[in-house]
């Protein structure tokens, strides 16, 4: 798999989706030098322009997308767009996010989006971070998003899909608009749902 470097900043591994990529290095978040996955928010519905601005600087970043029918003219397009507008994950250290915020602040405003236990940029662990990008990068139409104001779920079991297409997913097995479903949660931020998974292609994970 290809590691993507640049003068300044290092960043992660590329995804491959449908399917869970592989092990990222261990790494702390703590650390200005440590890669993580960060959440930012940009404005005015921004998330891609500050996409191909990552993209040029060969700085992984990712974006949930789906598809919406949109009308032109008289007819109705199916086009990918984000599922939510203004966010942002991007995998590379906080000293190089930090230089990033101070050279676009003119033209796209970047903000952490913070944890409130830590008072710290909220930091996604790269465990979860690939479940999400495998789900979430399928672009199914049966793939169901929610907000953070649906998180409030009733928690479901800890599971992981041991076949199919999202093999390796880890999440909550939940029912979701009427099938069983895994969700994967970015707490506080959003979750995103699996199509519907037979119960056949389902293990517990035991908590430690």
């Amino acid at each position: 798999m290809r590691q993507i470097f640049t003068s300044e900043c290092l960043t992660g591994r590329d995804f491959h989706s449908p399917g869970v990529p592989e092990e990222h290095p261990f790494v702390n978040e703590q650390q200005t030098d440590a890669i993580c996955w960060y959440v930012v928010r940009v404005t005015y519905s921004r998330e891609l322009s500050l996409k191909e601005y990552l993209d040029t600087e060969h700085i992984e970043c990712f974006i949930p997308m789906h598809y919406e029918y949109v009308v032109r003219g008289e007819r109705k397009v199916r086009k990918l767009v984000p599922a939510i507008h203004n966010l942002v994950f991007v995998h590379t250290t906080r000293q190089c996010l930090d230089e990033i915020k101070r050279l676009k602040a003119l033209t796209i405003p970047i903000r952490y989006i913070m944890d409130h236990v830590t008072r710290r940029p909220m930091v996604v662990p790269d465990r979860q971070m690939r479940s999400f990008i495998a789900v979430a990068g399928n672009y199914d139409e049966q793939i169901v998003y929610l907000s953070a104001a649906d998180l409030n779920l009733k928690r479901g079991d800890r599971v992981r899909i041991t076949d199919g297409v999202f093999k390796g997913v880890e999440g909550e097995f939940l029912r979701v608009k009427g099938d069983r479903r895994v969700v994967v949660a970015i707490q506080g931020v959003m979750a995103v749902a699996t199509a519907f998974v037979h119960p056949s292609m389902i293990e517990a994970i035991e908590e430690n």
